[in-house]
């Protein structure tokens, strides 16, 4: 009866030992080489010796020289540990031209909106290779970063898994965004004047309610939300072309220009500061902690930091 022998142990100690014996042809210079004591790399040449069913190096008066099969093994021995080498050692060398493939990102439509512009940019400048498709706040991102079907989430991060890393990136302040020539435009504004005018709430999830109405129910102050949108986009094209007031976000005062403020600039909406005192906004991102270490994300985090972080832009 044939009884299989079990798989030979792969001892990769002993293919750098092959490669220091054959490069020194001396026990004693490649023990060195290898920062280990002669008996111990004695017993490796006695090791590889039976393994290889040939002596390896053998005593020519003072010097040891190679047999055949060594001289053969030489080059393939210098390349198994190059390989070695490379596959143990760190991921330090980005080169972002050479990455190719699509990030997957989540984000809601405003920072979107914010984010696109400039990562194409540098895209194009450091990573042609890459291209980003950027999915609505429609997936729970907890287990969508786990399972791989995003890789990174930008936004108001609210949920708290174990294992997703977050970093925080900009911090914002919530303003009053209106149509020029609005009634609220005239005169200083008060809880009272705001809390009277009709309101667009923004909420993906149906929401009314939010920090601005327990501010104002603290002055016993109520608004009227006459209707919800699930994002800033649709909200704020719809304040440019009515009466409605829109919450948007924007940098704290004396901060430079925030990308997040360019679809206001863009519909041509006057924003101004909320008499209440309402809780900040901090935009940060998160991913799964498989792709810590990747080169590739790590290329895409610091996109998105550089893109998010412009010059003047408040960090938390």
């Amino acid at each position: 009866m044939l009884v299989n022998s079990p798989d030979p142990v792969i001892d990769a100690n002993l293919a750098l030992a092959l490669n220091a014996l054959l490069a020194e042809h001396s026990v004693t210079r490649a023990a060195a080489r290898l920062h280990t004591s002669p008996a111990a790399m004695s017993r490796n040449l006695a090791r590889l010796r039976r393994i290889l069913q040939d002596p390896l190096l053998v005593r020519a008066g003072q010097a040891m020289v190679p047999t055949p099969r060594a001289q053969a093994l030489r080059e393939e021995a210098a390349a198994v540990v190059d390989r070695l080498g490379a596959l143990l050692s760190p991921d330090t060398g980005v080169d972002p031209a050479t990455l190719r493939g699509t990030f997957t990102l989540q984000a809601a439509d405003l920072v979107g909106a914010a984010l696109a512009p400039g990562l194409l940019h540098l895209a194009r400048q450091e990573a042609p290779g890459i291209s980003f498709r950027i999915r609505a706040e429609e997936l729970e991102a907890g287990p969508a970063l786990r399972d791989g079907r995003i890789d990174l989430e930008i936004g108001s991060i609210d949920h708290v898994d174990p294992e997703t890393q977050v970093e925080e990136l900009v911090g914002l302040r919530m303003v009053v965004a209106v149509r020029p020539g609005h009634p609220l435009t005239e005169g200083p504004l008060t809880a009272a004047r705001l809390a009277a005018a009709e309101h667009v709430a923004v909420s993906r999830r149906g929401r009314f309610t939010g920090p601005l109405d327990t501010a104002l129910a603290e002055q016993n102050l109520h608004r009227r939300v006459s209707v919800v949108l699930p994002g800033h986009l649709a909200a704020m094209a719809l304040a440019a072309r009515s009466d409605v007031v829109c919450l948007v976000p924007a940098a704290p005062p004396g901060a430079g220009p925030s990308p997040l403020s360019d679809g206001v600039t863009a519909l041509g909406l006057h924003l101004l500061d909320i008499p209440l005192a309402l809780p900040p906004l901090t935009i940060g991102m998160a991913w799964h902690p498989r792709h810590a270490a990747d080169r590739g994300h790590r290329w895409l985090r610091s996109a998105i930091r550089r893109t998010l972080r412009t010059p003047g832009s408040p960090t938390v």
